[in-house]
C-alpha cells in the first residue's frame, strides 16, 4: 500500500509531498519525499505526524471518572482516593474490564495515543483467588486492544505486600497479589499465547518498592532478561517518608543503588527527587514516566522537567487513572504546571528559536518507544506505521506551517483536530470516529449502567 501526504513530520524531520509504503505487516517500507500523487494507491489529507505512545494506563479506572471527586470530613488526598478506587474494583468481572478497556483504547485512538504500555495488576478473582487461567483478565486487555487496534505493551504487575518492610496487604488489595512463583506461571503464559503478534509486546512491571521485597525486584527482573521493565517510584511524599523511615534512603535513591536500573526501565511519576537523584536517573538512560493530568487530579506534585532535561534525561508521558484520555492535555500540562511554579515560559523548549510543543512531542515520543520497547514513535523505513493525520483545515491550525501546527495543536485546540488515525497500516479512526465506535460505546454503556447501578 502507498499513500500520499502533503506534508509529514517524521519524529525528526518536516517533509513535503511524501509517498509512504507499508508492507504487508503494517511496517513502513519505505517514506520518500517530493514524490508524485500519481504513484499513490491513495491520497491523504492533513498533516501527518507520528502517533504517540502512551507508556502508563491503568484502563479499569477509566470507568472511575469522576466518582472520586467529593470532599470528606477530613483532607482528602491519593490516600482517600486509593481507598474509593479499592471499593470500585471489588465489583469488576473480567467481562466488565474487557468492555472498560476497550472503550478507553478506543478514546485513545482518537486523541493521539496509537500504543499503549499497560500497567495491569488486576489480577484475581472478587474474592482474592487465582482465576483457573493464570491469564484470565489479562487476556481481557489483549481482548480489548484487538478489538481497538491499539498497540498494546503488556505490563503484568507483581505485587505481594501492603507496606515497606513487607506489610500485610489490606483486604482491598487481594485481587492484586501473587507470589513469585505465581508470577512466573502467569509471565510465560502470556508468552506462550501473545509471542506471535505483530502489535503487541509483553514486559514486567513491579508495582512500587512498598508492594515487593527486594529479593523480588531481583527475581522479576531475572523472569524477563529482554524487555520494558516498569516501576511506580516517588509519587507522594508519603511514600518519601515511608522509604526514609524503613530504608534511610529515598525511594529513587533506593532503587539506583539496589537495582540494575538501565534503558530497559521505567520509573513512572518519580515526582519527588533531590538533585542528586534526578542527575543519577538521567544517566542510566531509564526513562521517566510523566501522568501530569493523574499527577495533578492526585495532587501528586511536579516532576522536576528542567532539571532533568539539563542531564539529558528522557522522558515519556502516560494517561495513568485515565479520568483524562488526550494526549495533548498531558503535554500541555506538563509544561504549564512547570510554568505556574516558575513563574516563566517555554520551559520545554530546547534553547533559543525552539519550539516547546516540538520539543516536548519529540522527546515524549522517542521515550515512549523506548518505554514500550517497541518500533514506534517515528515515520522511517522498519518503523510500525503508527500515525495520526491533524485537520488543515481546523481554525486554529489553518495556514499554519511545521512546528506551528504543533504548538498550536497541542496548546490550543487539541484532540478535536485529529480527523484520521492509523495503526500497523490499519485505518481506525475516520473523520474523528472510529471504526468500531458505535459497537464499543453500545457495551460499554450497559457495562457502566451495571455497575453503577
Amino acid at each position: 500500500m502507498k499513500l500520499f501526504f502533503s506534508s509529514v513530520f517524521s519524529g525528526s524531520d518536516w517533509l513535503d509531498n511524501v509517498l509512504m509504503e507499508i508492507d504487508e505487516n503494517g511496517m513502513i517500507k519505505s517514506l520518500i519525499s517530493n514524490s508524485e500523487k500519481s504513484k499513490a494507491d491513495k491520497i491523504l489529507s492533513g498533516t501527518c505526524v507520528p502517533g504517540m505512545p502512551n507508556l502508563h494506563s491503568h484502563a479499569f479506572q477509566r470507568a472511575m471518572a469522576g466518582l472520586t471527586e467529593i470532599a470528606g470530613s477530613g483532607q482528602t488526598n491519593f490516600w482517600t482516593w486509593q481507598k474509593v478506587m479499592y471499593q470500585f474494583l471489588s465489583k469488576l468481572s473480567p467481562e466488565d474490564v474487557e468492555a472498560i478497556a476497550s472503550q478507553l483504547y478506543m478514546e485513545m485512538l482518537r486523541s493521539g495515543f496509537t500504543s499503549v504500555a499497560e500497567f495491569h495488576y488486576l489480577h484475581n478473582d472478587i474474592n482474592g483467588n487465582y482465576f483457573k487461567n493464570p491469564t484470565e483478565m489479562s487476556d481481557q486487555i489483549f481482548a480489548a486492544a484487538n478489538i481497538s487496534g491499539i498497540g498494546l505493551t503488556h505490563l503484568p504487575v507483581l505485587y505481594a505486600y501492603g507496606g515497606f518492610d513487607c506489610i500485610k496487604p489490606e483486604d482491598g488489595q487481594k485481587r492484586f497479589l501473587n507470589t513469585i512463583d505465581q508470577f512466573q506461571l502467569l509471565l510465560e503464559t502470556l508468552k506462550s499465547k501473545y509471542r506471535n503478534n505483530n502489535l503487541t509486546k509483553i514486559g514486567v512491571a513491579l508495582h512500587s518498592l512498598r508492594a515487593v521485597s527486594p529479593e523480588m525486584i531481583t527475581d522479576a527482573a531475572a523472569l524477563a532478561p529482554e524487555g520494558p521493565i516498569h516501576i511506580h517510584i516517588a509519587e507522594q511524599i508519603k511514600e518519601v517518608e515511608q522509604c526514609m523511615a524503613w530504608s534511610g534512603q529515598r525511594p529513587v535513591e533506593w532503587l539506583l543503588n539496589n537495582a540494575d536500573v538501565n534503558e530497559r526501565w521505567s520509573l513512572i511519576h518519580a515526582t519527588h527527587m533531590n538533585e542528586a537523584e534526578t542527575r543519577t536517573f538521567a544517566y542510566t538512560g531509564a526513562i521517566a514516566g510523566l501522568c501530569p493530568t493523574t499527577e495533578a487530579n492526585l495532587g501528586d506534585g511536579l516532576f522536576p522537567l528542567e532539571g532533568f532535561f539539563n542531564q539529558k534525561g528522557r522522558i515519556g508521558v502516560g494517561s495513568d487513572s485515565n479520568t483524562s484520555v488526550d494526549l495533548t492535555e498531558e503535554l500541555r500540562l506538563l509544561e504549564y504546571g512547570q510554568r505556574l511554579n516558575q513563574q516563566r515560559r517555554n520551559i520545554g523548549a530546547n534553547g533559543e528559536g525552539t519550539s516547546t510543543g516540538e520539543n516536548l512531542f519529540k522527546k515524549s515520543l522517542l521515550g515512549g518507544a523506548q518505554a514500550l520497547s517497541q518500533l514506534v514513535g517515528i515515520l522511517e523505513p522498519g518503523y510500525r506505521a503508527d500515525f495520526i493525520l491533524l485537520d488543515d483545515n481546523h481554525p486554529t491550525l489553518f495556514s499554519r506551517t511545521e512546528n506551528f501546527i504543533l504548538d498550536a495543536w497541542i496548546f490550543s485546540c487539541g484532540r478535536e483536530a485529529i480527523s484520521d488515525v492509523f495503526v500497523g497500516g490499519n485505518h481506525l479512526v475516520k473523520n474523528g470516529r472510529h471504526i468500531r465506535q458505535e459497537s464499543i460505546e453500545k457495551r460499554y454503556r450497559s457495562t457502566i449502567k451495571s455497575l453503577l447501578n
